[in-house]
């Protein structure tokens, strides 16, 4: 018999504003790293409400989600984990000063795709979700259904 596939679910925000994208600075086993607000479900939650949920710890931004980027479901290149990853997306007419409120996170930060590029990423899927977003993918949020 095989093993049961249980890969984690995750939430992830892009959040697009006249200074550019949002991105939360964070230390993955000790290196500095970039990524969209993100985090994972937790019991009990339905998926928009971890998504605002980790948008509030780790940014302090109080916020719905538009719509839906994409999902997406990738490998975790460290270990045996894989992760389905559900991406929001928020457009913003100013950029509002973010104090990180989770202790993982030690900033945020406003930045172009160009100023992306020259920093270290968490993960390919930082890019993917970006450039999907980009390319015009939207979805409405009615096509997450929960019964929590």
């Amino acid at each position: 018999m095989t093993e049961r596939y249980r890969p984690n679910t995750t939430v992830a925000w892009v959040i697009k504003s006249p200074k550019g994208y949002l991105f939360v600075e964070e230390f993955k086993h000790g290196q500095q790293v970039y990524n969209q607000p993100a985090g994972h479900i937790e019991a009990g939650e339905s998926i928009i409400e971890a998504g605002i949920r980790e948008l509030a710890e780790e940014t302090s931004l109080q916020a719905e989600p538009q719509g839906l980027v994409g999902i997406y479901h990738f490998p975790n290149h460290d270990g045996p984990i894989s992760y389905i990853r559900y991406c929001f997306y928020l457009e913003l007419e100013e950029a509002p000063k973010l104090i990180p409120q989770d202790s993982d996170i030690t900033a945020c930060h406003w930045l172009t795709r160009e100023q992306l590029l020259r920093r270290p990423l968490r993960s390919p899927f930082v890019l993917k979700c970006l450039d999907d977003f980009d390319a015009g993918e939207r979805y409405p949020l009615t096509v997450l259904k929960s019964d929590l």
